[in-house]
């Protein structure tokens, strides 16, 4: 008797619906979801293996927003802190937006992975980049080490392991103290840049619109929307109580010889690192690597609360993730880059709530990226804080503090919720992800039956060692407090 053949599988093109045969916009996109079976490290094509849509544009402008904003502030670190000049950082971020955008962006989580998010910007690190310059370390030493860390931990597969071992409960309180700590960062910002301007209390007739905006958007389900049509609100409501935008920036190319950039007398005026420099870079090498899974988990979770059942196969593969953004930390700090990177949430977190995958919407980021620095002009507009702070509050903190708030649902899963935001506040996020997560998988709190049925290694041998390499780094830098840094 000969088995029957089985019949192949329909590709995404004959699978494809237009958009008039589906009750709403909704529907369509979700059915898009599920037909896609997009390659991984191998060619994919538009409408061949996915489609550019309106709705691709709105987490397009919003990674282009919040990026832009987070490259001011990272590469802004290191230019204050070694005391380079303004154009200095203006040369490094066009620098950056040009190297991601057509080296990687584009290339890899447009055509060749499209279930590689984009590297991004490690927004937790832009606070300690004054630590590194303090400690003597070198943006390019510790650009290579946080390279090779990262591809050492994606080719174990440690990412992904690491994000299915943390229970809801533990996820659900880290994303929603990150979503909260960053709101208050923003609206903080915004507060005193307005105070600066002696504008007063006229901020709060600003976030007033941006709430009432962002409240009607959800009302008619169009939060996907929210980035753009709140910051424009903001942006209309500053010019009228008479906040200054001053276009500055005039169109042009940065350099592009690592050796200008690496130079005694030029660019960076550091040279090449030494082997002290890699010594003193190390722990915030590590302590960055130690971040990426629990930015990678908040990431991810906006494609699992919004993809519908069925389309697993375009959800973010975390250590396809991690191996784009470890050979990106190198090949970018080789040429001059001062961005020290990570998954890319301000493109990913809208996408996920307007249930598109990534690759579209990254090929257009990457087009509004090249133009905004080649422009010039628009640099000027993205980095204006009525901008770029409602950006981030309305497309990535509200987000994450709805998920967050969405995924706690038992008292069980409150208690590893509150224990994860305590240890977050106390230390950081990455102690109280880390020592929670380990309390959860032993049982000692959060879901007993749950902890049972955990392997030794994924209850207590990996929690374990991820807390001790975790303080361990936070240890010497001094990221503990009342201890001071060893280094």
């Amino acid at each position: 008797m000969t088995k029957e053949k089985e019949e192949p599988q329909k590709s995404y093109r004959e699978l494809h619906k237009p958009a008039s045969e589906f009750a709403s916009r909704e529907e369509y996109r979700e059915h898009e979801l599920i037909i896609m079976n997009p390659k991984r490290w191998s060619l994919n094509l538009p409408n061949r293996d996915y489609r550019f849509e309106i709705e691709d544009l709105v987490p397009a402008l919003s990674g282009t927003i919040g990026g832009t904003a987070l490259y001011f502030g990272m590469i802004g670190g290191w230019t204050e802190g070694f005391g380079l000049p303004h154009e200095f950082l203006l040369k490094n971020v066009r620098l950056e937006w040009l190297l991601i955008s057509l080296l990687f962006m584009i290339p890899i989580s447009g055509f060749f992975n499209p279930r590689a998010n984009t590297a991004g910007i490690h927004g937790p690190m832009i606070p300690l980049i004054p630590l590194v310059v303090i400690a003597g370390g070198h943006p390019l030493a510790m650009m290579l080490m946080i390279g090779v860390f990262g591809l050492i931990l994606s080719i174990l597969k440690g990412g992904s392991r690491l994000i299915n071992m943390t229970s809801s409960g533990v996820t659900g309180g880290l994303i929603l103290f990150l979503g909260l700590s960053g709101a208050i960062d923003q609206i903080n910002g915004l507060q005193k840049w307005s105070v600066d301007l002696d504008l007063g209390f006229k901020y709060i007739v600003a976030f007033m619109t941006v709430i009432i905006v962002y409240g009607f958007l959800a009302k008619i389900n169009k939060r996907w929307m929210a980035i753009p049509v709140c910051s424009v609100a903001s942006l209309l409501v500053a010019l009228a109580f008479g906040a200054p935008l001053n276009f500055i920036t005039a169109p042009g190319l940065p350099p592009f010889n690592p050796l200008w950039w690496w130079g005694n007398e030029t660019g960076w005026m550091l040279g090449f690192p030494d082997f002290g420099h890699f010594v003193a870079a190390f722990p915030f090498a590590l302590l960055a690597i130690a971040m990426w899974p629990p930015d990678f988990l908040s990431h991810r979770i906006f494609q699992e609360l919004n993809y519908p059942k069925g389309s697993e196969k375009t959800l973010m593969h975390v250590d396809d993730t991690m191996i784009n953004c470890s050979i990106r930390q190198i090949v970018t700090g080789l040429i001059g880059s001062g961005n020290v990177t990570s998954s890319w949430g301000t493109l990913i977190i809208p996408a996920g709530i307007a249930k598109r995958p990534i690759p579209a919407a990254t090929i257009l980021m990457g087009v509004f990226g090249i133009s905004a620095v080649l422009s010039g002009y628009a640099l000027d507009v993205l980095s204006f804080p009525p901008v770029f702070r409602v950006a981030l509050l309305v497309g990535v903190f509200f987000p994450l503090m709805e998920a967050g708030m969405a995924m706690i649902k038992e008292m069980k899963q409150a208690q590893a919720a509150a224990l994860c935001i305590f240890g977050s506040l106390v230390i950081n996020p990455v102690f109280g992800w880390s020592l929670t997560m380990l309390l959860d998988n032993m049982g000692i709190l959060g879901d007993v039956e749950r902890s049972k049925s955990l392997s030794l290694a994924n209850r207590l041998i990996i929690p374990l060692v991820t807390v001790v390499l975790c303080s361990f780094a936070m240890l010497i830098v001094g990221l503990i407090p009342g201890i001071p840094a060893i280094i």
